[in-house]
């Protein structure tokens, strides 16, 4: 029987959020910036990283407290090996929806799989159609057609949802804004623009390299005419819009200068089982030590329980130029 959970703001606990790796073959400033590496810089060992039973386990028991969806992240998730084994676990449990978002450097090859895994749905983060941006956003020069290849590979195979995510950072990609707008309405894509956001502590995040989703909207709009949509359910992340043509929508993820923390019904499970409530936060709980000390489904529940009860996160709504110093934990280790 699900025991739909609440946190102290009346928020309900709905999405779920887990890293499969904390490794990426980017170097995105915005999420996992070369500065990172310095020399005490270490990936999680296969020891310390979830397996995919212990995850399937806790899945399960989050679904019990009304979590209705899925996304699987990274750093870059297609890194962990066979992860169409994990999706297939998933898949089978009744009444979720399981997603996942990936760079697409590996989709050209793992596409079907995923798909006859039993994955519908996936998202792929895309900075910007210009070669010579989109090498400075990744910072590893890999080639754009690459991604693209990969986004057409999901499609072929049948992925029922395809969805783009680009992080638009004032004076780099900023101008990337139409021509990608453009590009993924005649491929029927959605496209989500996502303000730069102050996550973890490398990143170098200012204020000044936001731009507000407010200037990509009319930016769109004054060529590409739009209107809002309404949400699909309480607590999606984005905003949408459509094209008045019907060609399709686009979302707005306004973490910045529209925080939304007063909907936010998402938890996230880093790598190695560490569950947090808030992206913006600094500390976690282990629930890996609780299913490898031994714990029942229904000790772990207890403590889900306590955790979500308590819960009381609103980062963005208080953010300010003291709270953006304050550590937290990097995007690339709980996967945004």
């Amino acid at each position: 029987m699900t025991k739909s959970l609440t946190d102290q703001l009346n928020r309900p606990l709905h999405d779920l959020r887990i890293s499969v790796t904390d490794r990426c073959n980017f170097r995105c400033g915005y999420c996992m910036p070369t500065e990172m590496f310095g020399h005490d810089h270490h990936f999680l060992g296969r020891e310390e990283l979830l397996n995919f039973e212990e995850i399937e386990r806790l899945v399960r028991i989050f679904v019990e407290h009304g979590v209705k969806k899925i996304r699987l992240t990274g750093g870059e998730p297609l890194l962990r090996k066979e992860l169409e084994n994990l999706i297939r676990l998933l898949a089978a449990i009744p009444e979720i929806d399981v997603t996942l978002t990936t760079n697409g450097t590996f989709l050209d090859d793992q596409a079907k799989r995923l798909k006859e895994a039993g994955l519908k749905r996936i998202t792929v983060s895309l900075d910007s159609l210009d070669e010579v941006t989109f090498a400075a956003m990744n910072d590893v020069k890999f080639p754009l057609q690459g991604v693209l290849d990969g986004i057409d590979a999901a499609e072929a195979a049948g992925l029922s949802s395809i969805k783009i995510n680009m992080v638009v950072k004032r004076g780099i990609n900023d101008t990337s804004i139409l021509p990608m707008a453009r590009y993924f309405r005649e491929k029927g894509h959605t496209l989500r623009f996502i303000e730069f956001m102050d996550v973890g502590n490398t990143n170098g995040w200012g204020l000044e390299e936001v731009v507000p989703s407010s200037e990509i909207l009319k930016t769109i709009h004054a060529e590409l005419p739009l209107e809002p949509v309404e949400p699909g359910y309480r607590g999606e992340v984005a905003k949408r819009w459509r094209y008045k043509d019907g060609s399709g929508e686009i979302g707005l993820v306004s973490s910045v200068t529209q925080p939304f923390c007063g909907d936010c019904s998402r938890a996230r499970l880093s790598a190695d089982g560490i569950l947090y409530t808030c992206l913006f936060t600094s500390a976690g709980y282990n629930l890996r030590g609780l299913l490898r000390g031994g714990s029942s489904d229904e000790e772990v529940s207890l403590i889900l329980t306590s955790l979500w009860e308590a819960r009381k996160d609103r980062y963005s709504e208080i953010r300010s130029s003291d709270t953006v110093n304050l550590p937290k934990v990097e995007m690339s280790y709980i996967g945004g």
